[in-house]
């Protein structure tokens, strides 16, 4: 890990620059905007296929949908639930009760060899998808025999096929998302799921808000966003330090999702709180931050003009650009690198 007081001034330094002095090379550039079909909110994350279809995402009433860029919209892919009632589901909102019955797909992540979408479901935990679609299969859902909280972030090794995800909370469900994010809770996981043994495994418990997971383009180490500790955890998966975990990066705002990309970065969708917070939720200057594999910063996005001061969830490459998704909104932003 850098320095901490210098990798934190240096992005201070950035987001006051923002504030009272925009400028153009550090901010997005807009390329094109993904709509939800019409009540649907919170693509929190996307995926795409092995050749590069997508982007794939989980939404409120707890479909999984396809980007179709023959018909410039999205499609339904795919459920969670395993006896979902579209009656019942097609179109509830986020946080509504019916979720639990509906489903709510959070992280998810391809395995580019068997095509096989795996997902991280709030409610039902850790399921699959077959690459054509359909009802999910649940792998997990529970740690030894208790019930999971709520999971929330995924990321497949592209090597290995074994899956890493988090469990926000094991005391709070995501109906009680604004409780948890105002409280001072620490039972927040990360486990390991090897699809060849069905043997799943706790790698860091304790965790303060457990949001986003990547693994390393090599599979020496994992990282963890600690949404409410404003860092990054890295967990060693081979060489001396093996099954240790250490800090890998502090931060001087809230961090979610994190995707690594082709060059061995990370991107790291970051927010910002600043002001007075009215309630419920307050507001947050929206950030993407290109790390190294060494926690070093190299580029700082501001994505102030295409969330405003709503919250981003997941900054991620793909083919060229980046794709920002957030929790908050119905759709997804496609910007200019």
């Amino acid at each position: 890990m850098l320095n901490t007081t210098s990798t934190i001034a240096a992005i201070l330094g950035i987001l006051i620059s923002h504030l009272y002095s925009p400028s153009p090379d550090s901010s997005s550039r807009l390329l094109n905007r993904l709509y939800l079909p019409s009540s649907l909110t919170g693509p929190m994350s996307l995926a795409f296929d092995s050749i590069g279809g997508g982007p794939y995402t989980g939404v409120s009433d707890g479909r999984i949908l396809k980007y179709d860029e023959s018909n410039a919209c999205f499609l339904e892919f795919a459920h969670t639930s395993p006896d979902r009632d579209k009656a019942i589901c097609d179109g509830i909102s986020d946080f509504s009760p019916l979720q639990e019955i509906c489903g709510r797909p959070l992280g998810l992540s391809f395995n580019h060899n068997s095509g096989d979408l795996y997902i991280a479901d709030a409610y039902f935990g850790l399921v699959k998808v077959p690459s054509d679609g359909g009802a999910a299969t649940q792998l997990v859902a529970d740690d030894q025999g208790i019930p999971f909280g709520f999971l929330a972030g995924l990321d497949v090794d592209p090597g290995t096929g074994i899956v890493y995800f988090t469990e926000a909370s094991s005391n709070f469900k995501i109906r009680d998302l604004h409780d948890l994010l105002n409280s001072t809770d620490h039972s927040g996981n990360l486990f390991r799921y090897d699809p060849s043994t069905e043997e799943t495994t706790l790698l860091i418990h304790d965790l303060a808000v457990a949001a986003g997971v990547a693994v390393s383009n090599n599979g020496s180490f994992v990282l963890v966003s600690e949404h409410m500790a404003n860092r990054i955890q890295r967990f060693w998966l081979t060489g001396p330090k093996a099954n240790t975990a250490d800090i890998f990066l502090e931060l001087p705002g809230r961090p979610v999702n994190i995707k690594r990309n082709s060059m061995n970065e990370f991107w790291v969708a970051m927010n910002y709180p600043y002001g007075s917070p009215p309630p419920p939720i307050p507001p947050v200057l929206p950030l993407g931050l290109r790390v190294n594999e060494e926690g070093a910063v190299l580029q700082t996005l501001t994505l102030v003009e295409v969330f405003g001061t709503e919250s981003v969830s997941e900054v991620q490459e793909s083919d060229g650009k980046l794709y920002c998704s957030s929790l908050q909104v119905s759709y997804a932003n496609v910007l200019a690198p």
